[in-house]
């Protein structure tokens, strides 16, 4: 059993601290957000111009007021971050056929490449970080746990 493993609810006892369980999974979310972070193969890219590439690949967004909003930054800043990617030639701008004044952002080739090494490289890492640190029962365990933290984010 990994040493950062521990249960918060034995049953039978006390019931769960619900503010507890929160932060422990709000904690336990975040560090898993990092190391994946860590193993991006977005090379060179900035963890905002990553995260625009991947609100891109995935469809999230076609314009960059609209990555701004998603991102929670200013239009301005945004445009400097997509600047970057267009440069990389990861991205293009292409006119809006039904507003002239909006430029759609557009994966080229090569950042469709870099998105796709991306979620690939952290699969890969994940996949084999939970086959080298839980046995069977603890896989069952997180399979069944899924499906918990699923309904709470619907």
């Amino acid at each position: 059993m990994p040493d950062q493993f521990y249960c918060l609810y034995v049953p039978g006892s006390a019931p769960p601290d619900v503010d507890q369980i929160a932060h422990e999974l709000l904690a336990t979310f975040l560090r898993l957000r990092r190391s994946l972070r860590a193993v991006s193969a977005a090379d060179g890219l900035s963890p905002s111009q990553a995260t625009a590439l991947t609100r891109l690949g995935k469809g999230e967004a076609v314009t960059a007021s609209a990555l701004a909003t998603l991102e929670n930054v200013r239009p301005q800043s945004m445009a400097a971050i997509v600047d970057v990617l267009e440069e990389r030639g990861l991205v293009t701008r292409e006119p809006d056929p039904h507003d002239g004044r909006r430029r759609i952002l557009r994966l080229t080739d090569a950042g469709r490449e870099a998105f796709d090494g991306d979620i690939a490289a952290r699969d890969e890492w994940l996949t084999l970080a939970l086959r080298a640190r839980l046995d069977d029962d603890e896989l069952r365990t997180l399979d069944a746990a899924l499906g918990l933290i699923a309904r709470v984010t619907r």
